[in-house]
């Protein structure tokens, strides 16, 4: 293992790596060489690769998407957890929800997690809708759409257990009405919120015609920090053009695409609306 661990990735097996998950994903890992070093010198220890060279050879002619998908999980999920950026929450049920609820005639509210990770930031935002309905969420279809590439954090979310940790942010009466005491020191979402989250594998990169009606609402938060300038303008272009005029997209705290995409009006801390 100590071994592994001074093992380098030549310069020639990082620059392929680069071109496929730029290719693929739009993952931009330029000058994040030593990065991807630490991320991966576990993942090939446990796998019985004998070097670098080996386990890139490997993962980029793996048919099966298995590799892949492990290797696009170690490079971008970053921790996850409850309330994360709590005023973005403040904002849905504050500002958000009672504007479109008013202008909504079929009951349908549409929402999509893009880039969903672990499932907390879905599961938070099903929480709130909870709380902001209450009686009346019975007429209504407020499912929400989490995707994410990578297959295993999507596992990860659909069991719904998390550990205490995650959950710090959590008012301690949401943490008693929608979770249970799983163990020691872990947590499960009830089911009655698991069943408002429909989790889905989905590549950004992809096109969105799949999606046949447009969204209320996006959260596509800490997931462009991964990707390039181009790759953000065409991203925020796709997402305008998925939502509703009127819609919100919410990116991390630390992201921009002002100036991006001028159908996008920035009205709070990382929250675009739709203006035409």
């Amino acid at each position: 293992m100590s071994a592994m661990s001074h093992m380098a990735l030549e310069e020639h097996d990082f620059q392929r790596l680069k071109a496929y998950m730029q290719q693929h994903f739009g993952i931009n890992l330029e000058n994040k060489q030593t990065l991807v070093e630490g991320r991966l010198v576990n993942v090939i220890a446990q796998a019985g690769y004998s070097s670098f060279h080996e386990y890139v050879e490997a993962a980029l002619s793996d048919q099966t998407g298995s590799m892949i998908s492990l290797l696009t999980t170690r490079l971008t999920t970053n921790y996850s957890y409850f309330m994360r950026e709590d005023k973005h929450y403040q904002y849905l049920s504050q500002t958000v929800l009672p504007e479109w609820t008013a202008k909504i005639s079929d009951r349908d509210l549409r929402i999509w997690s893009a880039g969903c990770s672990s499932g907390e930031e879905a599961y938070t935002a099903a929480m709130v809708l909870h709380e902001y309905f209450g009686s009346m969420k019975a007429g209504w279809d407020t499912k929400i759409l989490a995707t994410d590439i990578s297959e295993r954090v999507l596992h990860e979310a659909q069991v719904a257990v998390y550990p205490a940790q995650r959950l710090e942010r959590m008012p301690e009466l949401w943490r008693s009405r929608y979770f249970t005491k799983e163990g020691p020191d872990s947590y499960r979402v009830r089911p009655e919120i698991q069943r408002e989250v429909v989790f889905a594998h989905y590549n950004l990169m992809d096109s969105f015609s799949r999606f046949r009606k447009r969204f209320h609402v996006i959260f596509c938060r800490n997931v462009m920090i991964y990707f390039d300038n181009p790759t953000k303008i065409e991203l925020a272009r796709k997402f305008c053009d998925a939502l509703e005029v009127g819609g919100y997209l919410f990116i991390g705290l630390s992201e921009t695409i002002s100036g991006m995409e001028p159908r996008l009006r920035q009205v709070s801390s990382a929250i675009y609306r739709r203006e035409r």
